[in-house]
């Protein structure tokens, strides 16, 4: 495939595979016995949670969200929630899963409303954490990596809608 910029991996296929089975086992261990909805951000968090969820050896109930703050590669600071989750999960754990954990905006919006909603607890499930740019006083609690302040993208991460199909991570050289 050919893309308008150039992009150096960072994480290949294998690492990726790897260390999501890790996290998936983790999250297996924590929450055995339990009810876990997992609910994806849309659009990052979509390789990133089929992936998740068959490395999860529990029953799961899983669900999307959408939201986003990011237009190109900066932040507007405002979460635009377009789509919202359509199961009950009042009293229940919720696991969201992200692509990436950056400035905290995000994830601290949708964790707040869920819990306002009736959620028992929000845990936040992240393939990425760049702890550099965040803002927000927010963690995950589960993180397959974390990386420097870099532009990345592939493995559902994206530039303008760009490179999510990409089966690595690699950082866009602008």
């Amino acid at each position: 495939m050919t893309y308008e910029h150039n992009i150096k991996v960072m994480l290949t296929k294998e690492e990726i595979a790897e260390k999501v089975k890790e996290v998936g086992k983790k999250i297996t261990d924590d929450f055995r016995g339990k009810d876990l909805l997992l609910i994806g951000v849309l659009k990052g968090s979509f390789v990133f949670m089929a992936d998740l969820v068959r490395a999860i050896d529990l029953p799961v109930q899983i669900d999307f969200i959408s939201a986003k703050s990011y237009f190109g590669t900066t932040s507007s600071g405002v979460v635009d929630v377009k789509l919202d989750t359509h199961l009950e999960f009042a009293g229940k754990t919720i696991m969201l899963v992200e692509d990436i954990l950056d400035t905290g905006k995000t994830l601290s919006v949708l964790k707040q409303m869920l819990l306002t909603r009736g959620a028992a607890d929000v845990k936040i499930v992240t393939f990425l954490d760049k702890p550099a740019r965040r803002t927000i006083d927010i963690n995950s609690d589960y993180s397959c990596y974390t990386i420097e302040d870099r532009f990345v993208v592939g493995y559902g991460l994206d530039y303008n809608e760009q490179y999510r199909n990409l089966d690595y991570v690699g950082e866009v050289i602008l």
